[in-house]
């Protein structure tokens, strides 16, 4: 087994320059009251983009997982698999909010692995809409919804959210009724539950601390393709931190998989037992 030290040694460059480069930038940013930056990494808020403000977030998941490669031999290596996603948010109206999307998930060389397991995302592009039913504290519960279709080189998948907020001071209660149907390509069908829930605290009006879990089951009903471990539940819990600097911010969340505990992480698992998301967002 290879240490920690190899596997982040293995992260793909673009994750690494994302990384620095935000937060150098960051330092000399201008504050502004535009953006509605997102303090748990999975988990949506109920607020939406004002009526003209744009934003753009960069979405960078890591996780380290088992292949199979011409050198490996059966008990396969470590390698640091990744994705990525691009946002791009626009207020239509003052609860109305519009999102388009573009994912991808990069392939190692075949000099390391056979192949990497899918992820959560595939090559392709994504378009939403959220929508506020209320203004912010108008009611006990602030309330959003949102719906959502993806394309992409393996499915086409629609997905709809209830969003849930409460504040309580400086801390909210957040969580995403989610669920999605996806309409793969080879001609499988198949529901996920993916709901999140979290806490988040403002420490000060720049740094933000929470703790965050999410959960993904997937029931394959129609189709061929075996699944096996893979359609279990799988629930992830973890702390998250945020840094807002006005018009732009930078949130992340490392998650422990606390399901499945007593399993040993295999080859071509696409849940590892570690999971890392960076977002960081920019308003124009």
């Amino acid at each position: 087994m290879r240490s920690t030290s190899e596997i982040l040694g293995r992260a793909p460059r673009g994750a690494v320059v994302v990384a620095f480069l935000s937060f150098s930038f960051a330092l000399g940013v201008p504050r502004a009251a535009r953006a509605n930056p997102r303090p748990l990494p999975f988990t949506y808020q109920s607020e939406t983009l004002p009526k003209g403000a744009v934003e753009m977030e960069q979405f960078v998941d890591l996780v380290p997982v088992r292949v199979t490669g011409p050198n490996t031999g059966p008990n396969g290596q470590w390698l640091l698999a990744s994705q990525y996603q691009t946002e791009f948010e626009v207020g239509l109206t003052d609860r109305l909010e519009l999102s388009l999307y573009v994912t991808y998930v990069p392939q190692p060389s075949i000099s390391v692995a056979n192949s990497v397991p899918a992820l959560t995302e595939g090559n392709g592009v994504k378009q939403r809409l959220r929508y506020r039913l209320a203004d912010p504290d108008a009611w006990p519960v602030d309330v959003a919804l949102y719906g959502e279709v993806s394309e992409n080189e393996r499915e086409i998948e629609l997905e709809g959210k209830i969003i849930l907020q409460r504040r309580v001071g400086r801390v909210r209660f957040i969580t995403n009724l989610w669920m999605e149907r996806e309409f793969y390509l080879t001609g499988d069908r198949e529901w996920v539950l993916n709901p999140t829930a979290g806490v988040t605290a403002e420490l000060t009006p720049r740094y933000h601390l929470g703790l965050e879990g999410w959960m993904r089951a997937e029931d394959r009903s129609a189709g061929t393709t075996p699944l096996g471990w893979v359609v279990k539940p799988h629930v992830y819990v973890g702390p998250a931190f945020m840094m807002n600097f006005g018009r732009m911010w930078w949130s992340n969340g490392v998650y422990l998989q606390v399901t499945n505990l007593d399993r040993t992480q295999q080859v071509d698992d696409p849940y590892g037992h570690l999971w890392f998301r960076t977002i960081v967002g920019l308003s124009f």
